[in-house]
């Protein structure tokens, strides 16, 4: 039986990491790839932003989806202390003493490997791997491995793999400035910015695609006019222009859903309507649109707040949260009685801006005899009082 041994922080796993693992399963003729994240690396510092090893095992999972003969060990997961790679050889060994075992490693792994704790037994019971990803870094690889042959004489190898320019490194870099996304499976890339991992940042191209196909398709050009409105709008009054594009984005993600949907979203993530709420999907979707764009897609608070908000209004809102119940009310796709005049105000006075708009949809759900909902009278009432002082 040949097992590989592929190890490495994995922070984050990246389509690099990917590839070289299937390389190795087909170049090696392997029948099992255990790939081991290290919980401690001891022969270098984790970043200060880095994921934890709980976040790092999951992503590791996520990464090497679908890959032949591959498996995803918790070994080091599980020991305390650093994660020696001579404790998971020896380990390895104990659970399949007849196995020809082949440890797998990067280019600076390789070159520093005599410097590994009690290297001898590890190049005893492996055959040393390195992943090779062009001509020259091939040339170095090689003389490396025949220095190791020459002094110890230890059984080597060599991994050609494809070119992927990157390092975990300049993938964290790249995450928080919303780039990146090309050099992660889309499951990895998903669970970074759910958690806003490496302070990470989400691509709008990503954001609209993943919003978009929560949609109905009528509700898409609605969606775009409301992202549109929404950044003149922040540019116009002094808010992030991020915020406001990720609100407007997501507020409607959870629109389409009917009222048994809307309620089981709402005991998945724990929120509890009101009375009004339990009985509308309309009312609901503002609700559960927040609670998605918190857990699903990592939104800070004030955005969370900026979507949970877009339906009713409520008293004492923020600059974000006007602006994206504003975006929302005006979109250019929006056309009824009143709206120019919301929409010059706009942008000459937020709050009258609000107040208008505020009128103008009590005015409509009462013509239609609905009762109006308390928190939008509250919010009509609270911006009048912030007008008059």
């Amino acid at each position: 039986m040949k097992i590989g041994i592929y190890g490495g922080t994995f922070n984050p796993p990246h389509i690099g990491h990917r590839n070289s693992a299937e390389r190795a399963v087909s170049v090696l003729n392997l029948d099992k790839l255990l790939i081991i994240p290290a919980k401690i690396p001891p022969h270098k510092r984790l970043a200060e932003n880095s994921a934890s090893p709980d976040d790092r095992f999951e992503m590791t999972k996520l990464a090497m989806k679908g890959v032949n003969k591959a498996q995803v060990s918790d070994i080091e997961y599980k020991r305390d202390g650093n994660s020696y790679t001579v404790d998971t050889v020896c380990q390895i060994r104990g659970m399949y003493p007849s196995a020809k075992l082949y440890l797998l490693m990067g280019t600076d792994m390789i070159m520093g490997f005599e410097r590994w704790r009690d290297f001898h037994v590890i190049m005893k019971e492996c055959t040393i791997c390195a992943f090779a990803r062009h001509n020259g870094e091939s040339r170095d690889i090689e003389a490396k491995l025949k220095e190791l042959e020459t002094d110890y004489g230890c059984k080597t190898k060599i991994v050609p793999t494809d070119i992927v320019d990157i390092s975990s490194s300049e993938e964290r870099e790249l995450l928080s400035q919303r780039k990146g996304r090309e050099y992660l499976t889309d499951d990895v890339y998903s669970f970074i910015i759910a958690r806003r991992l490496y302070d990470s940042k989400p691509d709008f191209y990503w954001l609209r695609e993943k919003a978009y196909s929560m949609l109905k398709p009528k509700r898409i050009p609605h969606v775009r006019g409301c992202e549109k409105e929404a950044v003149c709008l922040a540019v116009r009054w002094g808010e992030s222009v991020d915020n406001a594009r990720e609100a407007a984005i997501l507020h409607d993600c959870t629109k389409k859903e009917n009222l048994d949907e809307q309620l089981r979203l709402c005991k998945k993530f724990g929120y509890m309507p009101d009375e009004d709420e339990r009985k509308s999907p309309n009312l609901l979707h503002s609700k559960t649109g927040a609670l998605t764009a918190k857990y699903i897609f990592g939104c800070c608070d004030a955005v969370v707040s900026a979507i949970m908000w877009h339906t009713t209004g409520r008293a004492n809102m923020t600059l974000l949260e006007k602006i994206i119940y504003l975006a929302d009310f005006m979109e250019p796709t929006r056309s009824f009685d009143g709206l120019a005049e919301v929409r010059k105000l706009a942008y000459e006075n937020l709050d009258l801006a609000v107040e208008r708009a505020f009128s103008l949809s009590l005015e409509d759900v009462e013509n239609r005899g609905i009762t109006p909902h308390k928190t939008t009278v509250e919010a009509l009432r609270s911006i009048r009082e912030t007008i008059g002082d």
